[in-house]
C-alpha cells in the first residue's frame, strides 16, 4: 500500500508566495496611497492658475507649496517602502526555493538535458532579479490609470477621451511588444545555458582539452554560441528599443495634443487656465506606467516564462513527494524491466527479471555496452525506468520520498565524483548532523580507516575539487566509504575495483561481505573476477538482455568445462555453460 502526500498540499514555491500573500497585499496599499498622492501634482498646478495668481496671494502659495512638499516627502519615502519590500519577496523565494532548484541539476531530467537543471537556477535569479527591478512597482500601479482617466473626465468628457484613446494606444504597443518578444526571450535563455554548460565543461576538463589540442576548437564553437546569443539579445533589444522610443514619442506627443484640446477648451471658455496645465500632466502620469512597463517588458517577458518553469518544477516535485515507509529488509525485485537513457526512447535494457534476497551479493558481467551501468542507475532510481517494476520489500521505489529512499541506498558509479570539502564530508555525503562513529565505522567497514589517517589531516584532510589531492585508487575506496555510509540496504557498485591494487581490493572484498553479513543487499557491476569473490550471484547482461542467473560457484566451476557437464558430472544451464566458457573474456581477466 502506497500513502502520498494530499492533493491538497501545495508545491513549495505556491506556499512561499502564499506566506508573501499580506506583504503583496502591503505593497498594493501602499501603491494606492503613492497613485493618490500622484495627484497632488496636478492639483497644485491647479490651484496655482486658478486661485493663486488671479488673487495674488502669497501666503496660500507659501501654504500650497509646503503642502505639496510634504506629501512629495510622503510618496518618496512610501515609494522606497514599497521597492525595499519587493526585493525582500524576492530574496525570501530565493531562499525558500534555492535548495529545490539546486537539486534539480542533479534530476535525471537534467542528465538528459543538461541545460535543464541550470535552467532552474537561472530561473530563481531571474525571478529574484525581477522582485528588486522597478517592473513590479509599474505593474502595481497600472491599474490606477482609470482614477486618473476619471479625473481628466471630470475636467471635460474630451480630455477623459483623448487620454483613454492614447492609453489604448499605449497598450496595443504593449501587446506588441510582449508578442515580439517572447521567441526570441526564450531563444536567447537557451543559448546562454549552452554557453554556460560549454565553460563548466571545458574547466571540469581542462587538462584533457589543453593537452590534447581542443581548446582552439572549442573556442570556436564558444564564439558561435556566443554570436547566437548576442544576435537574440540584439533581437530583444531592437524591440525593446524601438517600441520603448515609440510609446515615449507618443506620449510626448499626446501630452502636446492635451494641452492643445485643453488651449481650445479654454478658448471656448469650457475649462480653466489651471486645467490646462493640470491635464496634461495627469495624462502624462497616467501613461507613464505603461511606458515603464514597456521599458522593462523584456525583464518583465524572462521572468514570467522563469516563473511558469518553476511552478511547473515545484509541483513535479510535490507529487514525487511520498510518506515515510518502513526500512527495507527482505528483498530487491526486478520486474519486466526495460530502461532508456533519459530522454530517449530506445531502450538499453529490455526485459530484466530478477530477485535478490538480504544477505546476498549479485555480480552483473557482460560485454561493454551490454547495459550494466544503465542497470546500476536504474537500481538506484538515478534513471527512470520505461516499463517494468523495481520493488524494494514489495515497494516501487518510485514510492519512496526522495531522501529517505536515498538513506537506504548507497551508490558508487562508474564515473565517480568528489565534492570540494573534507574527506570526512565526502563520506557523510556532506550531511551536517552526520556522526563521527558512522563515518568512522564507514570507513573501517570499507578497509579505509587506516588509509585515511595517513593523510595529512586524517579524517579533516581537504581533498579539494574533485579530490584532486588523492590518487585515484584513492578517490574510488573513498567513493565506496561514501557508499557504505549509515549501513544502506541496497548497495549498487559499479566497477569498484576497477583502479584498485591488491590490498584495495581485498578490503572491497571485505566490505562485500560485511554488507552480506549485516543483512544488506550488493549490486556489483564487475570486469575483474577479483569483484566476484564475495558475491554468491552471478548475472550475464548482453545486448541489453539477462541472459543467466546462477551461483557464482556454479559458474566458476563451469569454466573449464567445454561439455556442458560441471564438475561434478551433472549438466548445467547451457546458457550457464556458454557465459562460463567466455567468463574470462567478460571480465577481462582469466580466474585463477
Amino acid at each position: 500500500m502506497t500513502f502520498t502526500v494530499s492533493r491538497r498540499e501545495k508545491p513549495l514555491l505556491q506556499k512561499a508566495i502564499s506566506r508573501c500573500r499580506s506583504a503583496l497585499v502591503g505593497v498594493a496599499m501602499v501603491s494606492a496611497i503613492i497613485n493618490i498622492l500622484f495627484l497632488a501634482g496636478p492639483l497644485f498646478m491647479l490651484e496655482i492658475y486658478d486661485r493663486v495668481l488671479p488673487s495674488r496671494s502669497v501666503p496660500t502659495l507659501v501654504s500650497l507649496l509646503l503642502i505639496l512638499a510634504f506629501l512629495y516627502a510622503c510618496q518618496g519615502v512610501l515609494d522606497v517602502i514599497r521597492n525595499r519590500i519587493l526585493a525582500r519577496i524576492g530574496a525570501y523565494l530565493d531562499r525558500v526555493a534555492s535548495e529545490t532548484c539546486f537539486q534539480q541539476v542533479a534530476s535525471p531530467s537534467a542528465k538528459a538535458h543538461s541545460n535543464e537543471g541550470l535552467l532552474a537556477l537561472k530561473d530563481l535569479d531571474q525571478v529574484r532579479a525581477f522582485f528588486g527591478s522597478a517592473g513590479p512597482g509599474a505593474l502595481f500601479d497600472l491599474p490606477w490609470i482609470p482614477l486618473y482617466m476619471l479625473v481628466c473626465f471630470t475636467f471635460h468628457p474630451w480630455i477623459g477621451f483623448a487620454a483613454v484613446i492614447g492609453a489604448l494606444v499605449l497598450l496595443a504597443m504593449t501587446l506588441a511588444t510582449d508578442l515580439s518578444s517572447r521567441a526570441p526571450s526564450q531563444e536567447a535563455t537557451l543559448w546562454s545555458l549552452q554557453k554556460s554548460h560549454l565553460a563548466e565543461a571545458v574547466a571540469r576538463n581542462g587538462e584533457a582539452v589543453r593537452v590534447m589540442g581542443m581548446g582552439p576548437h572549442l573556442a570556436r564553437r564558444w564564439s558561435n554560441l556566443g554570436g547566437s546569443y548576442i544576435d537574440n539579445q540584439l533581437r530583444l533589444s531592437d524591440i525593446g528599443a524601438g517600441f520603448g522610443a515609440l510609446s515615449k514619442s507618443f506620449r510626448m506627443f499626446l501630452q502636446s495634443a492635451i494641452l492643445a484640446l485643453s488651449a481650445y477648451l479654454f478658448i471656448l471658455g469650457e475649462v480653466t487656465s489651471g486645467m490646462i496645465v493640470a491635464s496634461g500632466i495627469l495624462v502624462s502620469r497616467a501613461l507613464a506606467p505603461v511606458e515603464l512597463s514597456i521599458a522593462h517588458w523584456k525583464t518583465f517577458v524572462a521572468a514570467s516564462q522563469s516563473w511558469k518553469r518553476l511552478k511547473k518544477t515545484f509541483s513535479a516535485r510535490a507529487r514525487q513527494e511520498r510518506l515515510a515507509l518502513p526500512g527495507p529488509t527482505t528483498r530487491l525485485d526486478v520486474e519486466g524491466l526495460f530502461v532508456a537513457a533519459p530522454g530517449s526512447h530506445s531502450p538499453l535494457l529490455s526485459q530484466v527479471n530478477f530477485s535478490v534476497t538480504a544477505g546476498s551479493a549479485l555480480a552483473i558481467i557482460g560485454p561493454s555496452a551490454a547495459g550494466k551501468s544503465t542497470l546500476a542507475r536504474a537500481l538506484v532510481g538515478a534513471w527512470p525506468c520505461m516499463r517494468g517494476e523495481i520493488r524494494l520489500d514489495g515497494t516501487l521505489i518510485d514510492h519512496w520520498n526522495t531522501d529517505v529512499f536515498a538513506s537506504h541506498v548507497g551508490y558508487l558509479p562508474q564515473d565517480l565524483e568528489l565534492f570540494a570539502g573534507t574527506v570526512a564530508e565526502n563520506i557523510a555525503r556532506f550531511d551536517p548532523n552526520a556522526s563521527a562513529d558512522a563515518v568512522i565505522a564507514a570507513a573501517m567497514t570499507a578497509g579505509v580507516h587506516d588509509m585515511i589517517l595517513k593523510l595529512p589531516e586524517g579524517y579533516e584532510t581537504e581533498i579539494g575539487e574533485g579530490g584532486v589531492v588523492l590518487s585515484t585508487g584513492q578517490r574510488q575506496r573513498l567513493g565506496l566509504v561514501r557508499a557504505l555510509f549509515n549501513q544502506p540496504f541496497l548497495v549498487v557498485l559499479d566497477e569498484p575495483n576497477s583502479s584498485l591494487d591488491q590490498v584495495g581490493e581485498e578490503a572491497l572484498t571485505a566490505a562485500i561481505r560485511a554488507v552480506r553479513d549485516r543483512g544488506g543487499i550488493v549490486i556489483v557491476v564487475a570486469h575483474r573476477a577479483s569483484a566476484l569473490e564475495a558475491c554468491d550471484q552471478i548475472m550475464l547482461l548482453s545486448d541489453g538482455r539477462a541472459q543467466m542467473l546462477e551461483r557464482t560457484r556454479d559458474v566458476i566451476r563451469s569454466v573449464p568445462v567445454a561439455s556442458g557437464m560441471n564438475g561434478k558430472g551433472r549438466r548445467i544451464n547451457p546458457s550457464v555453460a556458454q557465459a562460463a566458457s567466455e567468463l574470462p573474456q567478460l571480465i577481462g581477466e582469466h580466474h585463477p
